[in-house]
């Protein structure tokens, strides 16, 4: 190597940086799934993951993992309070650190690790003498303390964050050059490290003083001009600041030839080395990472980042990554007709659409592409017009000579996200018919907790990756549309796309055809797409100057709230500024400190208001102003703007594969969260409306939740309850408190439902005693009550805990798995809620599925005996229609029938009905 070799590079990890965000960003994986007792390895795999990603995005000749070394360094002995308040390593991590130091070295990383100093100052040491001699070096750390590192040959990435630390990128960060971080962090302190800086001294007042006099040395000598209670405080922290500094000061010195035989000059012992791959793959079947061994054996470990399921599946995998592929660009009739022979022969063809927008009801085809064999596809460009664009066939023609093998059901099809494809050629008049196939929702079905993106699914189940939209159109504001795309570029993508869903369904249809419970999961979704599309298209109408006329009530009482807020506080403020709050909350008016943010500063949250609304009368009205803005912001002014100009109709998009639940999210607008607790809310349903002549019904599950709760538990005061027909929280008072049904008090009631549903969702003694408002004590009391008077609903929520410890996921009554990659973690607070969402999953999940079935029953019935009733929503457990005036009565009796009539619980389903003129009314 010579000193002037521009082009070479050395790497610096932050191993120590590393291992924790890995052990912190990982589920709870182990040696032997869903073994608690079987070593973790969560820790392990993200840093495989972790250096393996480094590996391929930042090529390097040379290289170094860096690790803390345990026992005191020189810092301890400068300063014996250094780090005092860290708290221990968590024991699942500190069992994998060595398996971790042995598969950096396995994947040809040189490993460091030196007593004496922090992992910090050797990668200071290493970058320092490289950029002396002329490397470029990139350290990949998260740690802002490697910031004074920073010149023009060294650089800081946080993968991560997407983070990029150079020169110019320090100072904009910070306020200060790197040459005058050290100074910067002396004045701030380092809570993490516990090392003290100057007393009410942020990074906006270093900054700024440092500007001012170029130094901290020339700060100090000066810190007599310095003003108030700042100045104070800096004068008192004079004889503690050289101390701190050099405590953060990063040693560039190292003596690192013990360890690096040779080093600075022989540089070549931290040369990037090669896997050994015998070795590493023993490592990989040692710790359960199947996958990554299997790849191995493949050739690329870096391939391989999930688990195929099957033999099967993971012969096509591999057969996938070897195959060539052959694509073709169709561009005259000839050739056309030619796929159009195999597309009408084929047992299955893979679909997808290149369009002009994400909007599906606005998006016109730019291009199609199909697949019918793996490593075979087509793509046909339609309304490409970017430059040097070859003669397209017709548009219209080439869809009008498709349509019939669109149409025709007995054709099957497969896509991915097939709702936006059928939206995409339904704007062109065809109604594709025959969408068998669907491999996001296989992967939802299958693999809920992972992602469900086609590139994600194709590079985790068959090893391919390939060009992604912004390689082709780029990003931001230099983006161009996928119309001009050069047309060979375009067919490259759009084929790769067909061909790789293709792929993903031999490899995922398989294992859903294997269990019985999830194929029917499946064809469910499968049907709701469907039924999801016809909702979308129909919309439902609303009433714009309704709308506009809440907006001006809203703004008006947004104003005169911030007019009694300014009286009440004395003086004007930024109503949206913590800083300017906690100083009128504390400072001026005296209220109390309810709780500090992670940095000690005053709270006031959401939760801080609401506490403090209890006795004074500014954060109530704050926390008014606040729910108005969002209304007004989230809804009525942007409502009407959503409606089509040529229908007044809104038309959401259901995101089917979003929530792990398997409930439907909505957005564009988003439709679950209008609030019906506030008039206000319920104003916002008013502007849901019927068109003259035609009504809007509602028709919804009554307690869905509870009732699947009586089901699955099994609990026999439950069961009772429903089976009679009684109010169940009426019921649930009576045993909770002791008294006849008849003597049930309205309080009494309220807390009885508070606790029913609470404890559908996992509520401690301490959030049922914040809900109602009453003592810990108290709270749990009524807990012990409730379990004493339902054991089997204690003794559901006890097993349910243990199977997901031992399983990694709960079912639905129908057999949706809901996985649960925390339930074993070492992380309390995580750990704890996984085990809140194992018990209320099965609840959510199965009222997911039933809504699903109701949904696909409902509208199976308007098509073949009212088509003229239109369903234009679905929230939570609801149901909502358009129809005429004339066929209420037949909706009120037939509605309810079929949702109530989908499954058969230990209880009956009942669905209730309400209409009127528009949606609240409709309650």
């Amino acid at each position: 190597m010579t000193d002037n070799d521009e082009r070479q590079t050395l790497l610096l990890v932050d191993g120590s940086s590393y291992l924790y965000r890995a052990f912190h960003a990982m589920p709870d994986l182990r040696a032997v799934p869903g073994d608690p007792a079987s070593p973790a390895t969560g820790a392990i795999r993200g840093m495989v993951n972790m250096l393996s990603a480094l590996q391929k995005d930042v090529p390097a000749e040379y290289a170094a993992c860096v690790f803390d070394a345990s026992g005191p360094t020189f810092r301890d002995e400068l300063y014996p309070d250094y780090k005092a308040n860290r708290s221990a390593m968590p024991d699942d991590l500190r069992a994998q650190i060595a398996p971790i130091h042995e598969v950096v070295q396995l994947l040809g990383w040189p490993l460091l690790c030196i007593p004496g100093v922090e992992a910090d100052d050797v990668i200071g040491t290493l970058a320092r003498h490289a950029a002396a001699r002329g490397l470029r070096v990139i350290i990949a750390s998260g740690d802002k303390d490697l910031a004074q590192l920073v010149d023009e040959r060294i650089t800081i990435i946080d993968t991560m964050s997407g983070k990029r630390r150079d020169v110019a990128g320090v100072s904009e960060e910070f306020g200060v050059p790197p040459g005058l971080m050290v100074d910067f962090q002396a004045l701030v302190g380092d809570a993490v490290d516990n090392v003290p800086g100057v007393a009410k001294v942020g990074p906006k007042t270093a900054a700024k003083w440092l500007a001012e006099h170029g130094s901290l040395d020339a700060l100090m000598a000066r810190a007599d001009t310095i003003k108030g209670v700042a100045g104070q405080n800096l004068r008192a922290a004079l004889d503690w600041l050289p101390t701190g500094r050099k405590l953060l000061t990063i040693k560039t010195d190292c003596a690192l030839d013990e360890y690096l035989p040779g080093y600075p000059d022989a540089i070549d012992s931290i040369a990037v080395s090669a896997n050994q791959t015998r070795e590493l793959a023993d490592f990989y079947e040692k710790y359960g990472f199947r996958s990554l061994a299997r790849a191995l054996q493949g050739g690329s470990a870096e391939s391989a980042v999930g688990d195929v399921a099957s033999a099967g599946a993971t012969e096509l995998a591999e057969a996938a990554q070897q195959r060539e592929v052959a694509y073709d660009i169709i561009l005259d009739w000839p050739d056309f007709e030619r796929w159009l022979v195999r597309l009408q022969a084929a047992p299955l063809v893979a679909l997808d659409t290149e369009t002009t927008s994400l909007d599906e009801l606005r998006a016109r085809i730019v291009g199609l592409s199909f697949s019918v064999e793996p490593g075979s596809a087509a793509y046909i460009p339609l309304a490409h017009d970017g430059p040097d664009v070859p003669e397209q066939l017709p548009l219209d023609e080439v869809l009008a000579r498709l349509k019939p093998w669109l149409e025709d059901a007995a054709a099957p099809k497969l896509g991915q996200h097939i709702k936006y494809d059928r939206h995409v050629l339904a704007n062109h008049g065809i109604q594709v018919r025959g969408y068998v196939h669907d491999t996001m929702l296989q992967s939802y079905v299958l693999e809920v907790h992972r992602p469900h993106g086609l590139a994600s699914l194709a590079e985790r189940h068959t090893g391919r990756t390939g060009l992604s939209y912004e390689d082709l159109c780029g990003k931001g504001a230099k983006q161009i549309p996928f119309s001009q795309v050069a047309v060979e570029q375009a067919a490259a993508y759009a084929c790769e796309d067909s061909d790789q869903t293709l792929d993903v369904h031999r490899v995922l249809w398989p294992q859903l055809q294997a269990d019985e419970k999830l194929r029917a999961i499946y064809e469910l979704e499968i049907a709701c797409s469907e039924t999801l599309f016809r909702i979308e298209r129909n919309g439902v109408l609303i009433d714009a100057d309704l709308l506009a006329a809440q907006s001006r009530d809203l703004g008006q009482r947004i104003v005169a709230l911030e007019q009694q807020a300014y009286e009440i506080a004395g003086q004007p403020f930024n109503l949206g500024s913590p800083k300017q709050l906690g100083e009128i909350f504390f400072d001026k008016l005296g209220m109390p400190v309810i709780k500090k943010t992670a940095t000690g500063a005053r709270s006031t949250d959401e939760e801080v208001l609401e506490k403090l609304a209890e006795n004074y009368p500014l954060p109530a009205r704050l926390l008014e102003h606040r729910s108005l803005c969002k209304l007004k912001g989230t809804y009525t002014d942007k409502l009407g703007q959503l409606a089509d100009p040529r229908t007044g109709r809104v038309h959401t998009h259901y995101a089917q594969a979003v929530a792990v639940t398997g409930r439907l999210s909505s957005n564009e607008p988003n439709l679950q969260n209008i609030p019906i607790r506030t008039a206000e809310g319920r104003r916002i349903r008013e502007a849901f409306i019927a068109p003259p002549g035609r009504l809007i019904a509602s028709c919804d599950y009554s307690q869905i939740e509870l009732r699947i709760m009586a089901h699955i538990s099994g609990d026999a005061a439950l069961l009772a309850a429903f089976s009679q027909g009684l109010d169940v929280h009426r019921a649930t008072a009576a045993e909770v408190f002791g008294v006849a049904l008849e003597q049930v008090t309205s309080e009494q009631r309220r807390y009885a439902k508070t606790i029913n549903f609470g404890l559908i969702y996992g509520m401690s003694s301490f959030g049922l005693a914040k809900a109602l408002g009453i003592s810990n004590g108290a709270a749990k009391n009524y807990i012990d009550r409730y379990f004493e008077r339902y054991p089997g609903v204690k003794r559901y929520m006890d097993n349910t805990r243990l199977e997901a410890k031992e399983r990694g996921y709960v079912e639905t009554v129908f057999g949706r798995r809901l996985y649960l990659p925390e339930i074993n973690s070492p992380n309390g607070p995580r750990r704890s809620g996984a085990e809140r969402a194992a018990i209320n999953a099965p609840m959510q999940g199965t009222a997911a599925d039933l809504i699903k079935m109701a949904m696909v029953q409902v509208q199976a019935l308007l098509d073949s005996d009212r088509p003229e009733v239109l369903m234009v929503m679905q929230v939570h457990d609801e149901l909502v229609f358009e129809l005429p005036e004339g066929e209420l009565q037949w909706l009120q009796e037939s509605i309810p029938r079929v949702m109530a009539g989908v499954a058969q619980l230990k209880v009956p389903l009942v669905a209730e009905v309400g209409a009127g003129g528009n949606w609240e009314e409709a309650h």
